[in-house]
């Protein structure tokens, strides 16, 4: 199934190599495998390039791929490293600093989700961090979000808590990546269009002398100047 450059790129001694070798060894299965099967599942349609940065991504905060912890989106121009709600806990999980987490919900006044609060406790702080997600800010027209939309908010206000608590960079989430793509698509300029000359009918229009009023000699005066000069100009 793999190609020869496939195949190259899972036992060469190279720096997607030792990536590749060290997700294998993590995950305990054959680079060369583990290559196609990222090729075919998770990671589709990556290039080369785009598989290196996935992979590093992916072993830098312990995710497993197979599991769907971290998958490729298709976003304009690339592929965007995305994080499922299971990624995002592991990664919370896996924080040598962790020290427990609290969810604080909130319903508006027609029993309506409204936010989400996470308070996420770190054993080198002595102040916890709080983070707190809005419903209608988050709300995404898609079944989960229609079904269990407190669960979804949570699952929000997890990614955003753990960002902020462990700095936590480079990964999104579904929702948010389709929001980047589609935030590009709409920013893209326009190019422009060649506008059609106007042909205006030519109108003439006569211009007469305005009426001067005289009062006095030296208005008289003026006033002679001003009809002649209005004759010279005729």
């Amino acid at each position: 199934m793999s190609t020869t450059n496939e195949n190259q790129l899972a036992v060469k001694p190279t720096q997607r190599a030792s990536a590749l070798a060290l997700m294998a060894n993590r995950l305990s299965v054959d680079p060369t495998k583990l290559l196609d099967t990222l090729k075919a599942t998770c990671f589709k349609g990556a290039s080369n390039e785009e598989m290196l940065a996935l992979v590093a991504v992916a072993n830098r905060y312990g995710l497993d791929p197979l599991t769907k912890q971290i998958y490729a989106f298709p976003s304009r121009g690339g592929i965007t490293p995305v994080v499922s709600v299971d990624g995002w806990l592991h990664i919370l999980n896996t924080q040598p600093q962790f020290d427990g987490v609290e969810f604080i919900y909130t319903d508006d006044a027609d029993g309506n989700p409204y936010s989400v609060t996470a308070v996420i406790h770190r054993k080198d702080r002595s102040h916890a961090t709080k983070v707190t997600e809005y419903y209608s800010e988050c709300f995404r027209a898609t079944e989960p979000w229609k079904q269990f939309p407190r669960r979804m908010l949570r699952h929000k206000v997890v990614k955003e808590a753990v960002r902020v608590a462990f700095g936590i960079s480079g990964v999104t989430d579904e929702d948010e990546a389709r929001d980047i793509a589609r935030n590009a698509i709409v920013a893209e300029p326009v190019a422009p269009v060649a506008a059609k000359p106007i042909f205006r009918k030519k109108k003439t229009e006569e211009i007469s002398a305005p009426e001067v009023l005289v009062t006095s000699d030296v208005e008289e005066k003026v006033a002679e100047a001003v009809e002649l000069n209005l004759e010279v100009a005729k």
